[in-house]
């Protein structure tokens, strides 16, 4: 059984996700959310926002950041060129820059950034603008209950430095093959990561993503203990 400690994480479809503290207080991860085409409608509409969390600048998972900021003014979390870029769109107030291996507190949430291997660039107007380097995202929310966002991502052995230092209590993989690791690789970041919990992202949204959760779970059939939790879009835990 999973404790999330009065917190909740609900799935918008893709890669996207938010994150609720049991005081209220929302994070999105990667927030494409209007123009996201499995995420429900119901959750379309995000009438709250204080922060959002960032791994990279892709337009699968900048998605609807900037729309989404104008509104809610929250704080923004990213790698450090990126927030330069979200500076030059008027969110001065907003960035909270940082890099790989730091931690900083915002908010109610504390985030760690890790490594990732993938690319991150910004399509703005046809050009494309290096956007620095990918990440993936530890998150501690209230309670200490620990998500790990792992971004668009290949496999690599350091994910169990990743599980020893951070211990996350969730595991948020791509599985979908492709541009990221697909499901027998992500058996292997399990593995590495010695997490018992874990939700499949990053999959079934564009017909070249092809790993899918019951792929995943034949991989690492293998494991004690393990959950996979196959959310649907629209679903939490």
């Amino acid at each position: 059984m999973l404790d999330l400690k009065g917190n909740r994480l609900t799935y918008f479809g893709h890669s996207t996700f938010s994150l609720t503290t049991a005081s209220g207080h929302v994070a999105l991860i990667d927030p494409w959310v209007m123009t996201n085409p499995v995420c429900p409608d119901k959750l379309k509409k995000v009438p709250k926002l204080d922060v959002i969390f960032l791994s990279h600048a892709h337009s699968d998972h900048l998605g609807d950041l900037l729309e989404l900021a104008k509104k809610h003014k929250p704080q923004i979390v990213a790698i450090f060129e990126t927030c330069q870029w979200l500076e030059s769109k008027g969110f001065e107030d907003e960035t909270r820059p940082m890099g790989k291996g730091g931690t900083q507190r915002v908010g109610e949430f504390e985030v760690t950034m890790t490594h990732a291997f993938h690319s991150n660039s910004i399509d703005e107007n046809g050009v494309r603008l290096n956007a620095g380097e990918p990440a993936g995202l530890v998150i501690r929310l209230p309670g200490g209950f620990t998500v790990y966002h792992a971004g668009d991502t290949a496999l690599f052995s350091d994910m169990k430095l990743i599980g020893e230092l951070y211990k996350p209590d969730v595991a948020l993989l791509p599985i979908g093959d492709h541009f990221t690791m697909g499901p027998r690789e992500a058996a292997y970041a399990i593995r590495f990561l010695g997490v018992k919990h874990v939700v499949p992202m990053h999959y079934a949204t564009f017909s070249v993503l092809t790993g899918r959760p019951e792929q995943l779970q034949q991989e690492a059939r293998d494991i004690a203990g393990l959950e996979i939790h196959a959310l649907k879009p629209g679903e939490s835990l």
